[in-house]
């Protein structure tokens, strides 16, 4: 647990409950920093695109998911288009994910964060269109808010904040243009259906149910995807 005391050098200290937060804030500005200095070709060889070709990398081939490059539907969620897509998605996450993390755990919370980020990225691929990039780590973010508001349930806290924030963000996926809802939706569904399966979980088959669900989640990526590329090519 990402609270237990551990020693180092003869002395106790705590363990950062937000380090796996920190690491992936890092990340993803670390990346942002490559797109900036790169350009679009390292954007456009890394974003999720379901099947399209890209000028950009200076090739005629056809480029992504639906042409074996299944990477996309985790590197997306590293990229960021703007300087305000990626401050406001990494400032949620500081907000939400801390919390979360130090309730769950580093290596509970990571695999909420990657598989809602994976389920977001095949949703997105299912339903948009082939040829619309698509990325950041938004996602990712509604998935650790899904399992977040699972935990505020769990502990009786009060839920109206949540729900406000929740409305909020959903009127902007759906109110504005450019953004991939199918992200957020999907991020969000899988992020609070391992959420609940991680803390309602009974004693005696708690890791049996906790890794069932997220080896769930994923089986639904891949099957999704699968689908997808099948009737893309």
């Amino acid at each position: 647990d990402a609270s237990t005391p551990r020693t180092i050098a003869g002395g106790s200290v705590a363990a950062d409950p937000r380090l796996v937060t920190k690491v992936l804030i890092g990340l993803c500005l670390a990346v942002f920093l490559v797109q900036l200095a790169v350009g679009d070709s390292f954007t456009d060889r890394f974003q999720l695109i379901g099947r399209a070709i890209m000028p950009s990398l200076g090739t005629d081939h056809v480029e992504g998911v639906a042409e074996g490059q299944w990477y996309r539907l985790l590197t997306s969620m590293f990229l960021h288009a703007s300087y305000i897509h990626v401050l406001s998605n990494m400032l949620s996450l500081w907000w939400i994910g801390g919390p979360l993390e130090a309730a769950l755990g580093r290596v509970r919370y990571l695999a909420v964060y990657l598989l809602s980020g994976l389920a977001g990225g095949a949703l997105t691929y299912v339903l948009a269109a082939p040829n619309q990039g698509s990325l950041g780590a938004s996602g990712a973010i509604f998935g650790v808010f899904g399992a977040f508001a699972v935990l505020v349930r769990r502990q009786r806290y009060d839920m109206r904040p949540v729900v406000a924030l929740l409305v909020i963000n959903l009127i902007i996926t759906f109110g504005w243009s450019g953004i991939a809802w199918q992200a957020h939706v999907g991020g969000l569904v899988a992020g609070a259906l391992i959420g609940y399966g991680m803390f309602n979980a009974p004693r005696d088959r708690r890791v049996l149910v906790q890794y069932g669900l997220c080896g769930l989640v994923l089986a639904a990526v891949v099957v999704m995807t699968l689908l997808r590329t099948a009737q893309l090519t």
